[in-house]
């Protein structure tokens, strides 16, 4: 019987491909640039797992080219919105993220770019570097105190649980806002259950919502239009869940003071978008997860859900567990290969 063929669509850590090379023939995409469309086709025909990322659409067109050989899809992210899990589902296709590892690193992204962003710290940075910082004077980079100011966390899951948890260090305020009052996270934080109460009182708001259909452009024109004019946004989520446009908008007319993005609509941002133009704004790669510890316990995480669908072992972060229960294409085919021969071999038996 072949070996597994297991295609990387990224040079991930060593730890990572050694795992899978116990179970499959691996394959590693060798470019830093994502594989295109047709590169993506090309290179999981025939392939048994798929180790991808977010840049990475794996959609009908890439389920169905490895002619029903595919069983498991390894995202190397806790979010998996560029997944087709319903058509992976029917399929019979495991798909796995990376939850749980890159919960603190991506808090900790997402306090950075509120401080950045609070203090000035890009803009006098720039400034140092320009030769326009010319002398120390009481009303120059004025920003604004964590201590004391309200945040609001819209979408208190895992990793707005902690970037609360360090707000509360900081001595903030901490407001959420949630489908439901989370129980098991103890006392200093309010629940808001209607989304405009948490924005209109937000001195910070911080995005951590994952992106569905419902939370698409959830944060726009309107929602903006309810903040304070001296509140700061932070976006650790998906860029799609705010409106970008509406937001450059917002930053322009000074119905919002500054905005910190570790994530924007689309990726990466084009050079001519509006929102570069703005000093208020500070924009990093989609970094919240870029630790090296980080990226690594993500790898082997999706390496080990691979290893384990192959296995026939369960997978530690599933996210569509009913896949399991049904058979690939292939395993389809191969059973009634195999149901073919025994009649043939009851027949001549007899």
């Amino acid at each position: 019987m072949d070996k597994p063929r297991v295609f990387v669509t990224r040079k991930v850590d060593e730890a990572a491909i050694a795992l899978l090379e116990t179970v499959a023939d691996v394959e590693v995409w060798p470019d830093y640039k994502a594989p295109s469309k047709g590169a993506l086709l090309s290179n999981t025909k025939d392939v048994d797992g798929i180790l991808a990322n977010t840049e990475d659409r794996i959609d009908e067109d890439v389920l169905a080219v490895s002619n029903g050989r595919l069983k498991v899809v390894a995202n190397m992210a806790v979010g998996f919105d560029n997944l087709d899990v319903n058509t992976a589902t029917g399929l019979g296709i495991a798909m796995s993220n990376t939850p749980g590892v890159l919960t603190k690193t991506t808090a900790e992204l997402g306090f950075a770019l509120m401080m950045a962003v609070s203090r000035k710290i890009v803009a006098g940075d720039r400034d140092v570097r320009d030769g326009k910082w010319q002398n120390w004077h009481p009303s120059a980079y004025l920003g604004v105190d964590l201590a004391g100011s309200t945040l609001s966390v819209i979408g208190m899951g895992k990793i707005g649980f902690e970037f609360a948890k360090r707000a509360k260090a900081f001595e903030m305020r901490v407001l959420y806002h949630n489908r439901s009052p989370r129980k098991d996270i103890g006392e200093g934080f309010e629940y808001c259950g209607k989304l405009e109460t948490a924005l209109e009182q937000a001195d910070f708001l911080c995005i951590t919502t994952p992106l569905t259909k419902e939370t698409h452009h959830f944060i726009g024109k309107a929602q903006l239009s309810l903040m304070k004019p001296a509140s700061i946004l932070i976006n650790i989520a998906r860029g799609a869940v705010v409106d970008n446009i509406a937001l450059f908008e917002a930053l322009k007319e000074g119905r919002i003071a500054g905005a910190g993005l570790d994530v924007t609509e689309p990726e990466p941002i084009p050079a001519d978008h509006p929102l570069l133009t703005l000093a208020n704004v500070v924009i990093t790669p989609h970094i919240g997860s870029a630790s090296q510890r980080t990226r690594r316990d993500m790898a082997v995480l999706a390496a080990q859900n691979i290893k384990a669908r192959l296995s026939g072992e369960p997978m530690p972060s599933c996210v569509n567990p009913e896949a399991m229960t049904r058979k690939t294409q292939r395993e389809k085919e191969e059973e009634y290969a195999l149901e073919v021969l025994r009649e043939e071999e009851d027949e001549e038996e007899v």
